[in-house]
């Protein structure tokens, strides 16, 4: 029988990685795709021995012949794709450049809408596929900056849409919305979380096994930790502006996009 087949988005680092090793442990072939050639072709390496094949595809989601090289490849039938590329800035969102707003967009929205849509048809032939996007709490919460949380939070709406349309097709589209992770996000954003309470992160391997097991009954999002599960159901009970000023308290508003 042929293996299942995964395909990561952003696999060189961080959540991406975790999924990426999940996956391989799991006996899945794998296409990694990232837009650093060398860092997917050291993790392909040290996957090798775990899953079956392990395909690169560089590409750069931020642009359209990228995205479009990415959906060339999914059209051919994936079990699993995972939206995990995106990323933050720094800096308020008046001072930021235009086209760097306008690529985290790219990134964060269109090519999951891109990618999503070119991985479902093969999906639903085959009556079985999982699509998993990482969306944040940031896309939950109100008030932690501006284009990174409603990008997110344009994730989490796209997700369960699309939820209720496949309802009984055998395919699931879920969002997984972490908190503060330790990875290399933050410091790639050039945003300063030193004053972060400690009790708030969670650990990359926390939030793969976490996500899956909620995947896995069924759950369309996903919020791993405690801690954030709590958050969540307090904002759902207070009102957005005293949730806004808590926002703030914990973790600012200024200085990022």
């Amino acid at each position: 029988m042929p293996r299942p087949v995964a395909l990561v988005t952003g696999p060189t680092s961080g959540i991406g990685a975790g999924y990426a090793r999940r996956y391989a442990r799991d006996g899945y072939d794998l296409v990694l795709v990232a837009r650093d050639v060398d860092r997917l072709m050291s993790l392909a390496s040290e996957l090798e021995g775990q899953a079956g094949e392990v395909e690169i595809l560089p590409a750069d989601l931020a642009d359209a012949a990228g995205r479009e090289k990415v959906c060339d490849r999914l059209a051919r039938g994936v079990r699993v794709l995972v939206n995990n590329a995106g990323f933050g800035t720094s800096g308020d969102f008046w001072a930021t450049d235009p086209a760097l707003l306008q690529s985290q967009l790219d990134v964060n929205v269109t090519a999951v809408m891109h990618l999503t849509r070119a991985a479902l048809p093969a999906m639903l032939d085959a009556g079985a596929g999982t699509v998993v996007n990482i969306a944040s709490v940031a896309g939950l919460v109100p008030g932690r900056g501006s284009t990174y949380s409603a990008s997110k939070a344009w994730v989490i709406s796209f997700s369960e849409g699309l939820s209720v349309g496949l309802q009984g097709t055998g395919v699931g589209v879920h969002a997984v919305c972490p908190g503060y992770v330790h990875t290399e996000f933050h410091s790639r954003a050039g945003i300063d979380m030193a004053k972060s309470p400690s009790f708030m992160w969670l650990e990359v391997d926390d939030v793969v096994s976490q996500s899956l097991a909620d995947i896995a009954r069924g759950k369309v999002i996903s919020i791993p930790g405690l801690q954030y599960k709590a958050i969540i159901a307090a904002e759902r009970l207070i009102p957005r502006t005293l949730m806004r000023a808590v926002t703030k308290r914990i973790g600012g508003g200024r200085g990022r996009t």
